[in-house]
């Protein structure tokens, strides 16, 4: 993979991503592609990159939180990068699991009047 160069539209493609989103990722400092003339070229490390940004999405972690993680890296190395994830998978956890449990509330409520709805509709 070493050798890997995916152009905008391939990288677009390979992450299914708009060319906006893309983009923007570049604007906010998420991405920095190798640029020849107006192309547009991302290695490796951009490739890395957008794999941990969309996983982090899906955790549910802003953009911005990625980028703060992605630069302890850059600036600091490894094991501050992997103590600052730790802090923020816990914290994430954490409101996963108020989420779920407020989900669940609000299934069964909308369980016992569903339920009261079929009673009633029994009764006439």
């Amino acid at each position: 993979m070493t050798d890997t160069r995916l152009t905008f539209k391939e990288m677009c493609a390979r992450f299914d991503v708009t060319p906006r989103t893309l983009r923007y990722y570049e604007y906010i400092e998420l991405l920095a592609p190798e640029r020849e003339g107006r192309a547009r070229f991302y290695g490796p490390r951009e490739i890395a990159r957008m794999t941990l940004i969309l996983r982090g999405r899906r955790f549910g972690f802003s953009l911005e939180e990625l980028r703060q993680w992605l630069l302890i890296y850059q600036q600091q190395g490894t094991r501050p990068q992997l103590e600052a994830w730790i802090g923020l998978a816990d914290r994430q956890l954490a409101e996963l699991a108020r989420q779920r449990n407020e989900l669940d509330v609000t299934i069964a409520d909308l369980q016992a009047l569903r339920e009261t709805a079929v009673k009633e509709l029994g009764e006439t």
